[in-house]
């Protein structure tokens, strides 16, 4: 059975990190979240005064990612692969509403998809890897034999997201969340610079109405068919 890379793109809350991390774990690649390392930048945005307010401060962001290290920590006890930002684990803030908030704006900017596009294609140069986010198959790797793109309706993606930020103990309501889900849909699918699309040669994976089981079963089929092929 060859080594092959796995791209899974899809719209925000659709579930595909969740789906990417099992079909690693399954397979026994490395598993890497692109969308993570976006977070962790806007993070540190945060962080610094660089965004806020609904605005980013694209020149000083820009100035800094030199010192802007983003990595992963292997999953320990908790089941869940940890990201770093600096050297410090930063998985929880990264996930709430005020990172949600900003991290399509950030994610427009051209050096910041430039620097991490190669981190990320770096990480896939011996293959074995299974990588989401929102251009891994069109930008990141073109040439990905294994390219997935998830996609459920908005109000689904905002039930499931209310879901997980109320199991982590955040304060969210679902409207708050359904406007961010459907502003970031409109941000990824519209910014000048590999916007999200789903890739010519891409599997669709509608998901709305699928558990988790049933999902993971087309994803492993999916897959034991291309890496024998």
């Amino acid at each position: 059975m060859k080594k092959i890379i796995v791209a899974i793109d899809g719209y925000s809350s659709s579930g595909k990190s969740t789906m990417a991390r099992e079909l690693a774990r399954r397979i026994g690649y490395v598993y890497v979240d692109s969308g993570a390392m976006y977070r962790a930048v806007t993070l540190y945005a945060i962080r610094h005064g660089m965004a806020g307010g609904g605005k980013i401060d694209r020149d000083a962001l820009v100035a800094a990612l030199p010192g802007i290290s983003v990595t992963f920590e292997p999953a320990g006890a908790d089941g869940v692969q940890h990201t770093l930002l600096n050297g410090e684990d930063v998985e929880r803030e990264i996930r709430e509403m005020q990172v949600s908030s900003h991290v399509s704006p950030v994610a427009e900017i051209a050096e910041v998809r430039e620097r991490l596009v190669r981190l990320q294609q770096e990480a896939g140069e011996a293959k074995g890897i299974v990588m989401d986010g929102r251009d891994i198959g069109t930008t990141v790797f073109p040439d990905a034999e294994m390219k997935v793109f998830v996609e459920a309706s908005p109000e689904v993606r905002a039930r499931r997201r209310l879901r997980e930020l109320e199991q982590k103990g955040a304060e969210a309501n679902y409207e708050e969340v359904l406007e961010n889900i459907r502003t970031r849909d409109h941000i990824d699918t519209t910014r000048a610079v590999s916007p999200l699309r789903k890739a010519a040669d891409a599997h669709v994976l509608d998901n709305g109405r699928l558990t988790p089981a049933e999902q993971m079963e087309w994803l492993q089929n999916l897959y034991n068919t291309i890496s024998n092929e």
